[in-house]
């Protein structure tokens, strides 16, 4: 059965974040369907957008244009245009730029609806191993201001840690980790849904020898148990 799209309302679509076929069935009728598609990088999008055979006026919205364009869209959706919300992959609002849009809705009273879907951590949470019932995600640690006092202030975190992290800090970031908080059990998601999809489990140490050893590419999800007091 066909949705039917409201005039004035902010669809959050997710998009895959690897293979394209994890889109959903929901989220291609609300693409087709709206009015327009603010993106965070058109060319990803439109990539996409051409595998599922979908035209639509596209709008560029990325954090260095955030405060044009977040009015601009508000404003369309105030005169009742629908938008669907899509970043390069995966579920608007984790760890890209939606937030700020997202929150300026709310303040004009814009419909918001948010559609189910693809997001990287959790298919290696859920197969870490590691407790996936009481978890937190961290998303990016800072790169340099208050990146020790947050890698610190999780010591004595007792739920599983999730991270996001760059094929450029991921070594780094291993190695902080088991400084700061020991050497506990970790699970390292590279290239999630895509051809080249590994899990590495371990140790913090372990598993930063073994990407060392190797040319580091991809994106990861890293899993770190709890402090167990």
């Amino acid at each position: 059965m066909a949705e039917e799209i409201k005039p004035g309302t902010l669809y959050i679509v997710p998009t895959p974040i690897g293979n394209l076929d994890d889109i959903t069935y929901r989220a291609v009728k609300i693409l087709s369907a709206v009015d327009a598609i603010a993106a965070e990088d058109t060319r990803t999008t439109k990539v996409l957008l051409d595998h599922l055979r979908i035209q639509k006026p596209l709008i560029s919205f990325f954090n260095h244009n955030e405060t044009i364009r977040v009015p601009q869209i508000v404003d369309k959706l105030k005169g009742g245009s629908s938008i669907a919300l899509v970043s390069d992959a995966g579920t608007p609002g984790i760890s890209d730029p939606a937030y700020s849009i997202i929150t300026a809705c709310i303040e004009s009273d814009v419909d918001i609806v948010s559609l189910p879907g693809p997001t990287a951590f959790v298919p290696v949470l859920v197969a870490s191993g590691l407790p996936a019932h009481s978890f937190i995600f961290e998303g990016f640690l800072p790169h340099k201001k208050g990146r020790a006092t947050k890698i610190e202030s999780l010591k004595g975190e007792p739920r599983t840690i999730v991270f996001y992290e760059s094929p450029h800090r991921i070594l780094r970031t291993l190695q902080e980790l088991e400084e700061k908080l020991g050497d506990r059990k970790a699970v390292v998601g590279r290239e999630v849904t895509k051809k080249f999809e590994e899990m590495i489990r371990g140790n913090l140490s372990t598993i930063r020898e073994s990407l060392s050893a190797r040319q580091i590419k991809g994106e990861f999800v890293l899993v770190v148990a709890g402090f167990e007091g």
